[in-house]
């Protein structure tokens, strides 16, 4: 079928039926970050939306409208530099797929397939947005890759934050056939080729859909991070004893930072039961300061949340198409400044939250805090207990340093000076992944220490609440003895509980 030729305004054979369940419906307009994780990890089936299919048909009887009688850049125009050039309508559509073939040429290795999944599962809801012309055969083959867990092969490196040209170059070049697909499930026939025009060259193309798939699938990874953050500096200060003042409503009432705010009234809730004494006045920053700077982290992720809302739902198309008023725009929308900048701050957050980590692992190494051996050793004198996991720590510490560089401190002049400013928003989506991982495992460590403080000094957290229950489960998951031992395989445990608790 070709791209003029619509098929009808219903979901794709290829979506339906599945159960209620696991079906998730792309309208264009309600997509979050969880949900690209969803569909990327294949925990959910997508369906299409008919009215949304409705509007993607209707936008090219407005199209047609309005190339009739102005130019429209990459339809009647060429790209770039050659903006002024005028496109012969007989060779627009042999011009659509030159513009695929040479944006396609990304380098460096290639994506895993789930996140080519989720730059297919962000570009087929944003094209359901109607704000371009592309033919509704291309967004149902969209679909039906989604579903068999077809991927193309996309190349990491093609991208300065304005638009993820060569990856999405590369989709369109799979979609038509000239590359091959990859994966898929087993005996899923990958979707067959479909003939693409001028009219969906440029639109495929004008998206940061692996950027904000790729962000969107940090930021869920890391939302549940940053969840298990109280737990486990609850659990370490049920192990030395420490205060819980840091956390009075009447302290945060003074000074109502959001995120602050939030952290402190969690802390209160998972310390409700705490039963103990303080030894001291005031504990050090691992504790007393966890309000302000893990509280500025959540912030950080809310702000990146917001600014995702609006990437994943954006018709964002350059020119972008007014099918109601008839009218191409011309315009900048495709720019990630803000996606870049919230990226940058996140991960500056992240490196905050995680040095807190740190520090409280190196209080829980301490018999003045504790009251135990150091390094929490409980073997012949002079063991070394779990000193190694502070060295560990920190070297994983240091990688979140090296991803927390921002990347807006970049900059590029391309397409012989059109294109003064990027944003390398793409850049930093690469690093908020890379982030992950280091700060799961900091995280692994201050919670295989807190629970060694608590087992030797045969303390439990006070009550059978949240907290409670979350020590007996990370007990029986890091349990590991007290002896000297390779501490491997206890701190990747304690890491696999912090994702999947």
């Amino acid at each position: 079928m070709s791209s003029t030729e619509l098929s009808p305004a219903l979901p794709p054979a290829s979506f339906v039926p599945v159960p209620t369940r696991d079906r998730l419906v792309l309208t264009g307009g309600d997509l979050t970050a969880a949900d690209v994780a969803a569909l990327a990890r294949r925990r959910v089936n997508a369906v299409l939306d008919p009215g949304a299919c409705e509007r993607v048909r209707a936008a090219r009887v407005a199209a047609l409208r309005v190339t009739a009688r102005k130019r429209v850049y990459g339809h009647t125009t060429g790209v770039g530099v050659n903006r002024t050039t005028d496109v012969p309508a007989e060779a627009a559509d042999a011009f659509g797929m030159n513009l695929l073939r040479s944006h396609s040429g990304g380098i460096g290795p290639v994506v895993p397939d789930e996140h080519a999944r989720a730059m297919l599962a962000v570009r087929l809801n944003q094209l359901l947005g109607a704000g371009s012309a592309l033919g509704l055969d291309v967004v149902d083959r969209m679909g039906q890759a989604l579903a068999s867990g077809h991927v193309p092969a996309v190349h990491a490196y093609g991208a300065v934050g304005t638009a993820d040209l060569s990856a999405l170059g590369e989709l369109g070049l799979t979609l038509a056939g000239e590359l091959p697909w990859h994966g898929g499930a087993p005996g899923a026939q990958a979707p067959a080729p479909v003939a693409l025009t001028h009219w969906d060259a440029l639109p495929l193309m004008s998206s940061s859909a692996l950027t904000i798939g790729q962000t969107a699938l940090a930021a869920t990874d890391l939302r549940t991070l940053l969840d298990r953050i109280p737990l486990v500096a609850a659990l370490t200060l049920t192990a030395v004893r420490g205060s819980a003042e840091p956390y009075a409503d009447a302290v945060h009432a003074r000074r109502p930072h959001p995120g602050a705010t939030r952290l402190a009234a969690r802390m209160r809730g998972l310390l409700a039961a705490a039963d103990w004494q303080p030894p001291l006045v005031q504990d050090p920053f691992g504790l007393r300061c966890l309000p302000q700077v893990h509280g500025a982290a959540l912030e950080a992720a809310d702000a990146l949340d917001r600014i995702l809302g609006v990437e994943l739902n954006a018709a964002a198309e350059n020119p972008l198409l007014d099918a109601e008023g008839f009218d191409y725009h011309h315009h900048g929308g495709f720019h990630q400044a803000g996606l870049a900048l919230a990226g940058d701050q996140y991960r500056l957050a992240l490196l905050g939250t995680a040095q807190l980590s740190t520090a409280r692992l190196g209080t829980l190494a301490d018999p003045a805090f504790t009251g135990l051996a150091p390094y929490l050793a409980a073997d012949v004198e002079g063991s070394s207990g779990i000193m190694i996991t502070e060295y560990a720590a920190q070297s994983a510490l240091a990688e979140l340093r090296s991803f927390a560089q921002p990347v807006t401190l970049g900059h590029a002049v391309l397409s012989r000076g059109v294109e003064e400013h990027s944003s390398f928003a793409s850049t930093g989506a690469r690093r908020l992944l890379d982030s992950v991982e280091p700060f799961r495992l900091v995280l692994a460590c201050e919670l295989l220490a807190a629970v060694r403080a608590l087992r030797l000094r045969d303390t439990v957290p006070a009550g059978d609440g949240e907290l409670r229950a979350f020590y007996d489960r990370a007990r029986s998951v890091v349990e590991s003895g007290t002896a000297d031992q390779q501490l491997t395989t206890a701190v990747q445990a304690a890491a696999d509980l912090l994702i999947n608790p």
